[in-house]
């Protein structure tokens, strides 16, 4: 793997280290701007400034990579203490989340969710795993529905930081009854019916890929939530209540994202059950989830062919015309952007259900590349890009999960001082960790294991 002249910093003048901090700090300060912007009052105007904090003092090659300079002087900072600084805003924001005030609540949960997103933080919270999921726990039974949409979001964080391993899997059977309670409640939130859809999928995802019980719960559970929109005896679709298509689109995908990881068995059943409602469902009236449901057909399209070479969707001329259509739609009722977004989306399904093109896309970060080559490759990033947002290339570049997800190998370390100290525990993460086996469909061993549960 390419390595850059630039990361050895063991021989860089102090200049140019002062100015990659610059930029890291810039590039910390720019993701925070947009969720600044929607906090008001003193106290989510003070806990942006605690994570501004936070985000400043980590480095972007682990948690204590490199040392900071701060004040006009240029006096540099001893990095035990710039770390025990930072650990001690974390702690605060978790303290925070015990709080009595539902203001205060809340802007901890937004300052955990962006310190969580932008850096990779696995050998603090491995310590505190059970202390955070507790106050998550607390916020999900008890908070209103905007605390429970957040929490449910800062908990798949967690997870993704955790990396998969024995700790991600232990808070997920701890949370996962109560994400289900709130995700099957018809009188909850939308907006936190929404986000633990999203949870349920991404925790179960990087947690239990290989527990095939858990694996079938899950499907059958988000299952439940977006088949309310397949069409009837007649072939009619209902008619959709108020925020109910945005919670079908996002227990669609999170379903999608695990149906990758089911064996063959289990997918021909799956494909059979469920392409033929999908092809109604794209004459949906919401855009958001007629392209979910486009997306959601061209996957189990791949997954059917690499069960069967010769794989064939019933009624493949029907569905074409389908497709072309809304590759193609003109109508002045739909706002201009979603028709673009659409014909753009509708475009790349036709041609790969005609003739198995896949537009690919190439993702940079650092001195290195993912490439998104198929089907299933976008949902898994489409997914941890929803939830990581800015942060997903930072955590492509240095969390292990990710790495191992997409191919890449341990993380790159490019300053040798980093690679003396912490380099060790990340190969210790990366070999002990179980759930760093197979966690993707191409890996056919874990397919089969999960093939005699279910």
């Amino acid at each position: 793997m390419p390595r850059s002249k630039k990361g050895k910093r063991g021989s860089s003048k102090p200049g140019s280290l002062r100015q990659e901090v610059l930029q890291l700090q810039l590039s910390a300060k720019a993701s925070l701007k947009g969720a600044k912007n929607g906090m008001k009052g003193e106290s989510a105007a003070s806990d942006d400034e605690l994570t501004s904090d936070i985000l400043s003092h980590y480095s972007s090659a682990s948690e204590t990579a490199s040392v900071l300079e701060e004040g006009t002087g240029g006096e540099q900072v001893d990095e035990q203490t710039a770390q025990e600084e930072t650990e001690d805003k974390l702690k605060q924001c978790i303290d925070n989340l015990l709080d009595k005030s539902a203001k205060t609540r809340l802007a901890a949960l937004e300052s955990l969710r962006l310190a969580f997103s932008s850096r990779v933080l696995y050998d603090f919270l491995t310590e505190r795993r059970l202390t955070v999921s507790d106050c998550l726990e607390r916020s999900l039974k008890k908070g209103s529905g905007e605390e429970q949409a957040a929490a449910a979001t800062v908990f798949a964080l967690l997870c993704i930081q955790l990396g998969g391993g024995d700790e991600a899997e232990e808070g997920f059977k701890m949370l996962r009854p109560i994400l289900t309670a709130i995700l099957i409640d018809s009188s909850a939130s939308i907006a936190a019916r929404q986000s633990c859809a999203r949870a349920l999928g991404m925790c179960c995802y990087v947690s239990a890929a290989e527990d095939g019980e858990d694996l079938i719960k899950s499907l059958a559970l988000l299952e439940s939530v977006f088949m309310s929109s397949y069409p009837n005896r007649e072939g009619t679709l209902p008619t959709p209540k108020p925020g109910s298509s945005g919670l079908h689109s996002a227990a669609l995908q999170a379903w999608s994202l695990l149906v990758t990881l089911c064996p063959a068995s289990r997918l021909t059943v799956l494909l059979d059950l469920h392409l033929p409602k999908l092809q109604v469902c794209l004459q949906s009236s919401d855009v958001n989830y007629r392209i979910a449901v486009g997306e959601t057909i061209a996957l189990l399209v791949e997954l059917g062919r690499e069960i069967d070479e010769d794989f064939e969707v019933d009624d493949s001329e029907s569905l074409c015309e389908c497709l072309k259509s809304l590759a193609t739609d003109g109508n002045k009722h739909r706002a201009k952007n979603d028709r673009r977004k659409q014909r753009s989306i509708f475009r790349e399904v036709l041609h790969y259900i005609e003739n198995e093109d896949f537009t690919e896309e190439r993702i940079r970060f650092g001195v290195e590349n993912v490439y998104i080559d198929s089907w299933m490759r976008r949902r898994s990033y489409d997914a941890f890009k929803e939830i990581l947002e800015s942060g997903v290339r930072h955590h492509l570049q240095f969390n292990p999960l990710l790495r191992d997800i997409y191919g890449l190998g341990a993380p790159l370390i490019l300053d040798a001082a980093v690679k003396g100290n912490k380099i060790s525990r990340f190969e210790k993460h990366l070999f002990n960790s179980a759930a760093f086996k197979a966690r993707t469909k191409q890996r056919s061993k874990a397919r089969d294991k999960r093939a005699d549960v279910m």
